[in-house]
């Protein structure tokens, strides 16, 4: 029904197909139906694609249980993979996903984004460093005397 109100405002077929997430042929063929019947054409075409497997609820119980984090789901780093990912929501659901899915459903259903952690040392101490650098970084920093050559 977007696509409709947008075929009626005159947007570009192109338009629509990237503001409704669908392909462009997809779009042609609705564009169509809407030129024969307007929404009621529409209406009468039912859901386009096929039926998500996971379901609305489905997706909160994983979203929760990836919000534990990835120990507390038995891994021994604080990092998500897809590959981790997938054995997760394969554990709640008993749905089998492949990695490219996979990301799809974290990017599209649940809004998630690709992160990459900073490269930082496990020993890395801040306070360490701030104080190196309030004292002995001047000590040891060559700088150009004041007075000239």
């Amino acid at each position: 029904m977007q696509a409709a109100a947008l075929f009626e405002q005159g947007v570009s077929q192109a338009e629509i197909a990237r503001h409704v997430g669908v392909s462009h042929q997809t779009v042609s063929d609705w564009h169509d139906a809407w030129e024969r019947g307007g929404k009621d054409a529409l209406r009468a075409a039912g859901r386009a694609g096929r039926l998500p497997r996971i379901t609305d609820a489905q997706l909160a119980e994983v979203e929760a249980a990836l919000a534990k984090g990835p120990r507390a789901n038995g891994y021994a780093t604080d990092l998500w993979n897809l590959a981790r990912v997938a054995k997760v929501i394969e554990e709640v659901t008993g749905l089998s996903y492949s990695q490219g899915h996979v990301w799809r459903i974290l990017r599209d259903k649940l809004g998630w984004s690709h992160q990459r952690p900073a490269r930082q040392a496990v020993e890395r101490d801040e306070q360490v460093i701030e104080r190196w650098k309030k004292e002995r970084w001047p000590k040891v920093k060559k700088t150009p005397d004041a007075g000239g050559p």
